[in-house]
């Protein structure tokens, strides 16, 4: 039998750590190039292209100045991958997650955005935790953890729907639309848009947000969703809300789809919206 790799928790807590400070202060280079790219050579807006370019200064301003992107330091998102053939040691891995980000936010100086009760009281938990916390079971001996600070004035214009058998791919292109029509200049465009599709309603979610991750220019493997990603990339630029919504070309800088298996009565259908500080990070223990 094969002995288990022991990684003490504490190394968990120091990733999502040095994770957190890092997104909050630099987007990945595919987010970036895409701007640039959306500036230089897809934009026909001239008002269009001075936003872009302020976005690209404030942008290359944090990572130099080491100054958060954005106000708004986001609610912490982690995906962890744990491999079936990982000892967890030392401790709660729930309890080094939040630690991690704790430390994050107070070292790097970031909002706290997390309210302890939704409805009532709305204390601010002065933490910016617990954080949201994903885990799967995967092959091997290692941890793999993503982050991801989401900022909610994208995540607030984000919409599920749950389609029929008798609804298609055009149905789900015109809802994608839509909502990033009705959602309009609030999440911040050009946008990043996530969208799980099938398995039940809280798993769509999951592969919506996981999908907002992945790097600008990233197909779908299966072909028709890799066609449907364009098709609906092509009819979201076509509303015109353009950087800031201050009309453009360039409302969207990619859609990415994940799907999975689903029940043979409805398919649910999830739409993540991220904006153009596409924060997120990752390593591997």
């Amino acid at each position: 039998m094969r002995k288990a790799r022991e990684i003490d928790v504490s190394l968990v807590s120091e990733a999502v750590k040095g994770l957190f400070i890092k997104a909050n202060v630099s987007i990945g280079q595919d987010v970036y190039n895409a701007l640039v790219q959306a500036r230089d050579r897809i934009e026909g807006s001239p008002i269009g292209r001075s936003v872009l370019d302020q976005i690209i200064r404030n942008h290359d301003l944090a990572r130099t100045e080491q100054m958060p992107i954005c106000q708004d330091t986001g609610m912490a998102v982690v995906f962890a991958d744990i491999g079936q053939d990982v000892l967890l040691t030392g401790g709660d891995l729930s309890a080094a997650v939040n630690l991690g980000v704790e430390e994050a936010y107070r070292e790097g100086f970031f909002r706290k955005s997390v309210v302890e009760d939704p409805l009532f009281d709305r204390r601010n938990t002065g933490t910016n935790t617990p954080a949201v916390i994903h885990t799967r079971i995967i092959p091997g001996d290692r941890v793999k953890i993503s982050v991801t600070p989401k900022g909610f004035g994208s995540e607030n214009k984000s919409a599920l729907r749950v389609f029929t058998p008798a609804q298609g791919p055009g149905e789900v292109r015109d809802f994608i639309r839509d909502t990033v029509a009705a959602a309009g200049p609030d999440p911040c465009p050009p946008v990043l848009i996530g969208v799980g599709i099938g398995g039940t309603v809280e798993s769509a979610a999951i592969m919506a947000k996981r999908a907002t991750l992945y790097p600008v220019g990233r197909r779908n493997p299966e072909r028709r969703y890799a066609a449907l990603e364009m098709e609906t990339l092509e009819a979201v630029n076509a509303l015109g809300i353009g950087p800031a919504g201050l009309g453009g070309t360039v409302t969207c800088l990619d859609i990415h789809m994940d799907f999975a298996p689903g029940h043979i009565a409805g398919t649910p259908v999830v739409v993540n919206i991220c904006c153009h500080a596409a924060r997120h990070a990752e390593v591997s223990i």
